[in-house]
């Protein structure tokens, strides 16, 4: 089956598309340039697999990695598999497409946010702000109490200069800010203080995240 699913992948390889997903910062290094549509197409073709997963993430293959993210069953997912997978992660796209189609459904989700955000490997760290962005999208039976968990970690993230780091700390609060009115608010506090830290990477979350979630909030009222 492994065999079939690689040669599929490389049958739709695209060069071209390899060499523009590396403008947007996206590891070229084993990349093949298959789109995600197909990828999606191809996973539901596959159904749910969770050998086939392990063994499409052990293959290198850049979008091999992303397509075991979308087959994998989440409940089959352990601890060790998501601290391995997590270690691997050599691309953003790789991070945040594994995280937000199945490591954020899994029963390790918010303890691998907490851990993963600690962590000083870049790909490791955004992962951990990734699954708090995916939580506050997905896990509608959360309460409020979970994602105000997360803003300690948030402001220390704020002081990360890495590129792949800032980003995901501002998409976090940006998507914690947007489940709900009261999250809204606690959201925006939480980027004023942060837009006082000493940091130009805090400084630019902040602002970005003020722009969407101040206006958010005046199209409620």
């Amino acid at each position: 089956m492994l065999k079939k699913i690689v040669a599929e992948l490389k049958a739709h390889a695209n060069p071209k598309n390899v060499a523009g997903m590396a403008r947007y910062g996206i590891n070229p290094h084993n990349t093949l340039g298959v789109s995600i549509p197909f990828l999606r197409g191809l996973a539901k073709k596959i159904g749910k697999n969770h050998a086939l997963a392990l063994e499409l993430w052990d293959s290198g293959i850049h979008e091999a990695r992303i397509l075991a993210g979308m087959i994998d069953g989440p409940s089959l997912v352990t601890s060790a598999q998501m601290d391995r997978w997590a270690g691997e992660f050599d691309s953003w796209d790789v991070c945040d497409q594994v995280c937000s189609n199945l490591f954020d459904k899994t029963p390790f989700a918010y303890e691998k946010a907490v851990k993963w955000s600690k962590s000083k490997k870049e790909f490791v760290k955004r992962a951990g702000y990734v699954m708090m962005a995916a939580l506050s999208v997905h896990d509608k039976r959360a309460n409020d109490e979970k994602f105000i968990g997360f803003f300690p970690l948030i402001t220390a993230g704020a002081l990360d200069e890495r590129n792949f780091v800032k980003k995901a700390v501002n998409w976090a609060v940006r998507q914690i800010g947007k489940r709900n009115r009261n999250l809204n608010k606690k959201a925006i506090a939480l980027a004023k203080k942060i837009q006082k830290l000493d940091s130009k990477s805090a400084r630019w979350i902040a602002a970005d995240a003020l722009r969407e979630l101040e206006r958010r909030m005046k199209n409620e009222e």
